[in-house]
């Protein structure tokens, strides 16, 4: 009896111990497989594609471990663009002289879809290449005159872009009936140009006149002031008197402001000019000219407008410019802006600038 209950307690100890066994040795068998498949996931990468590593871990009972991301590719710096080199001193572009024509159907459609490519808003234009000398401002006063505007966009713009120039056309409009003020519509055109860019070149520009020769250069002499007329058709490409300078000028923005830029007194056509070129000489500045075969204008023809007679206090004024040149000026130039509109060919300031 006594034999019989220590052979069964010696077979229950020996399976006891024998459940030990089998449970330690599962227990390690799990634990290896489980590190197995976690190695052959992290360090077998280029071994094993995540297809089959999912395999093997379903295979051992262990839930598959996600695959690290490799870190995303460092995104390349943009590099900046070399700065642009200044445009040569004489465009490869010019002509020389080219013929001129006013073609009666022409449209300022026509003129912007020649322009749509190269023009910018107000009529600006910058070459693509090469980075301009000057920045150049193109004044023309105006006032019902369009086929004249016209025909000088259609030539104008070409024109400055061939002399690989920045720049931009800006028609000052007299608004009202009173008699026109050439004059002080350009100090009006100066001062406004002045809040877009601070532009280091003015043209001074009538409407009818219209350039020849690319090789007339629209930049300043930053020594002394331009006058880019020597010649036009109608006085046979000659000078019309000695110390002439009207019809299209060129000064540097410091230039202007040195000599307060134009009189305001000057209602009606004439002796404005000849005001301008006083008070270069009062500030001991000589006008430069390009040689005579080069500054050719055509000369669109045209009636005197109504509201621009002729000037009949002009000498009497021209008497006085010495006395009044520093308070009749830029500084005295009393205007109100009715609209700014900034359409294809050019940016159009209509004005109030008063009456006599």
């Amino acid at each position: 009896m006594l034999c019989g209950r220590v052979c069964m307690c010696s077979r229950r100890a020996k399976f006891l111990l024998l459940l030990l066994l089998t449970l330690g040795l599962v227990f390690w068998f799990i634990t290896f497989h489980v590190s197995t498949a976690r190695l052959l996931q992290a360090g077998s990468r280029q071994l094993w594609s995540s297809h089959d590593l999912r395999s093997i871990s379903s295979l051992l009972g262990v839930p598959p471990v996600a695959p690290s991301s490799p870190p995303p590719a460092p995104t390349p710096k943009k590099q900046p663009l070399p700065p642009l080199q200044s445009c040569p001193q004489q465009s490869p572009l010019l002509r020389g002289a080219v013929a001129l024509s006013f073609p009666q159907s022409l449209s300022f459609s026509d003129v912007e879809e020649e322009n749509r490519e190269v023009l910018s808003p107000g009529g600006q234009s910058q070459p693509s290449d090469c980075r301009s000398t000057q920045k150049v401002a193109v004044l023309i006063p105006h006032r019902n005159r369009e086929k004249h505007l016209l025909y000088l966009l259609h030539h104008l713009h070409p024109f400055l872009q061939r002399q690989q120039l920045h720049y931009s056309i800006y028609v000052i409009h007299q608004a009202g009936d009173a008699t026109f003020n050439r004059a002080k519509l350009l100090n009006v055109g100066y001062l406004e140009a002045l809040k877009d860019t601070a532009w280091d070149c003015f043209i001074f520009h009538d409407v009818d006149l219209v350039p020849e020769n690319d090789r007339n250069l629209y930049t300043c002499d930053l020594q002394h002031p331009k006058h880019l007329v020597v010649g036009r058709n109608v006085t046979g490409y000659k000078l019309r008197y000695k110390g002439y300078f009207g019809g299209v000028t060129a000064m540097s923005r410091e230039q202007f402001s040195r000599i307060n830029g134009f009189s305001n007194s000057y209602w009606g056509w004439g002796g404005e000019d000849d005001d301008l070129r006083i008070r270069v000489e009062l500030q001991k500045m000589k006008i430069v000219r390009p040689p005579a075969d080069v500054a050719r204008y055509t000369m669109v023809f045209h009636k005197r407008d109504s509201g621009n007679e002729i000037n009949k206090n002009r000498m009497s004024l021209l008497r006085r410019t010495s006395q009044m040149w520093r308070s009749d000026g830029l500084n005295s130039c009393s205007y109100t802006t009715i609209s700014t509109q900034r359409v294809p060919l050019y940016t159009n300031l209509t004005v109030d600038i008063g009456h006599p």
